[in-house]
This record gives C-alpha cells, sequence and structure tokens, in this order.
C-alpha cells in the first residue's frame, strides 16, 4: 500500500484499515506519527528521576511501548490512540526501570515501611493519616519524615504502575490507569470484573484535597511538578512528597483489600 492511498482519509479510517490489515507501512506511518508522543512521556517521567537514569534510555523503553499500543488499539472502542498510546509508553517505561532495579534496596525498605504504616494508621483511623500522624508512627520527628519523603519519590511514580490485577492483557490494572479526573470519578461506569477500579476510586476520592489535586493536575493536566507547585503555591519538592504521599496511600488501601480487611 502506497502513502499516496491514505491521502483524504481520516486518521479513525487508517486505525480501521491497519486492524484489519497489520499493513507495516501504515504501521511504520503510525510509528512516525507518534514518536514524539515517547519523548514527551519519557520526559515527564525523567523529572521525577535521579539522576543515574538517562532520558535515551527512557525514551528506548518506552518505543516498545508505543509499538504495542499500535498493534493493539481497538478504534472501536471510542477511545483516543493518544490516550491510549499514553499509558502503554508510560507502562513499558516503568515495566524497563522495574526490571534494571534502579531503587536502592534501603529505599525500596523504607518506602514499604512507609505504606505498611499509613496502612495500620488508616485502618485504624478511619480517614487519611497527618503527616504527624505518619512520622509518629515510625517513631520519628517531622523534618526527619519530610526529609525521608523526598528520598523515596522515586519508588512513587515505580509504585504508581504497579499491576494490581491480572487476567488477560486487557485486564491488567495499574494505579496509574484508574486515576481519573474529580468529575468523572464515578464507580457506577466501571464495569463489574474489575472490582480493583472500584477500590483505587474510592480510595482517590478519600485523599486529602492537594494530594488528590496532584494526581489529577499530573497525569490529566498533563503539568510538570513545577507547574503544579505554582498552581498550588507550594515548591516543588512539596509537590513531591505530596504526590508520594498519595501513592503510598493508594498502595495502602490495595494492600488492605488484598489481604481481606476493607
Amino acid at each position: 500500500m502506497a502513502e499516496s492511498l491514505w491521502d483524504g482519509k481520516s486518521e479513525e479510517e487508517l486505525w480501521k484499515v491497519f486492524r484489519r490489515t497489520k499493513e507495516q507501512k501504515l504501521r511504520d506511518f503510525f510509528v512516525r506519527q507518534y514518536a514524539p508522543l515517547v519523548k514527551y512521556v519519557a520526559g515527564k517521567i525523567a523529572m521525577g528521576m535521579p539522576q543515574n537514569v538517562e532520558f535515551d534510555d527512557l525514551v528506548g523503553f518506552g518505543v516498545f511501548g508505543l509499538f504495542d499500543a499500535i498493534d493493539k488499539f481497538d478504534p472501536g472502542k471510542h477511545v483516543k490512540f493518544k490516550t491510549y498510546a499514553v499509558t502503554r509508553i508510560r507502562g513499558a517505561i516503568f515495566d524497563e526501570l522495574r526490571t534494571i532495579d534502579w531503587v536502592p534496596r534501603s529505599v525500596r525498605q523504607k518506602a514499604r515501611e512507609v505504606e505498611e504504616t499509613v496502612r495500620r494508621l488508616e485502618s485504624s483511623l478511619g480517614r487519611a493519616a497527618s503527616d504527624e500522624e505518619i512520622a509518629s508512627g515510625m517513631s520519628m520527628d517531622l523534618k526527619e519524615f519530610q526529609h525521608m519523603m523526598l528520598k523515596i519519590s522515586g519508588t512513587s511514580m515505580l509504585s504508581l504502575h504497579d499491576i494490581w490485577y491480572t487476567g488477560e492483557d486487557n485486564d491488567k490494572i495499574s494505579i496509574a490507569e484508574s486515576i481519573e479526573s474529580p468529575g468523572s470519578l464515578n464507580p457506577d461506569t466501571i464495569v463489574e470484573k474489575e472490582e480493583i477500579k472500584r477500590v483505587i476510586v474510592d480510595a482517590i476520592k478519600e485523599l486529602p484535597e492537594k494530594e488528590k489535586k496532584v494526581l489529577v493536575l499530573y497525569y490529566y493536566e498533563d503539568l510538570t511538578l513545577k507547574e503544579i507547585g505554582e498552581v498550588l503555591e507550594v515548591t516543588e519538592s512539596r509537590v513531591s512528597q505530596l504526590h508520594t504521599k498519595a501513592v503510598m496511600r493508594l498502595r495502602a488501601k490495595l494492600t488492605s483489600f488484598k489481604r481481606g480487611i476493607m
């Protein structure tokens, strides 16, 4: 198929053709068309990573996600390809980061301790635990706790993409894929087989307002941590802390759910 034959066709029509034929030249066309999206996603992720994580490596990881998205995209599901591809690209990058295990073991251990403390406190309190309560629960002062949260901020980016339910390929669910803007946080719209999504949605609703805003602004409004700081009138490091705590709370809720506590 010559590329000139595609002239005049809408992108939706091209996707239908590709889904039917799997034409290599059309696949290559989509790869060229959406290659900038890989750099965009990699750039956002790079901002939350330590210096030893190379931007070019993130791009390389993300390309595999783009290939996967192109092969599996279904135009009949009425989701924009860009929206679908961002999730796949982001997921591919974090899958690779998890494989190379770039987070120091000591930092992972601290992250697990925070998560377990949050889970225990919030199960007991029936509400979101404050920084002071979490710090006290870990036998440290508030300043120590905040410093530790900055150290583990990179792990929260990884944690957000952990797979929490796995059936068939399309049934894999990560926290990141389940974050929705406040106006669409409606459990009734979620298919019944994905009970885990209901837990995530409810957990997001219960987050402190600033933490919820950070997630929405970062994942749905595509703002950088610095831009979110300007919106919320706090420092970039504070935004990083808020993001980390939000993810810890979500993971704690899911852990409780998986243990049959909720």
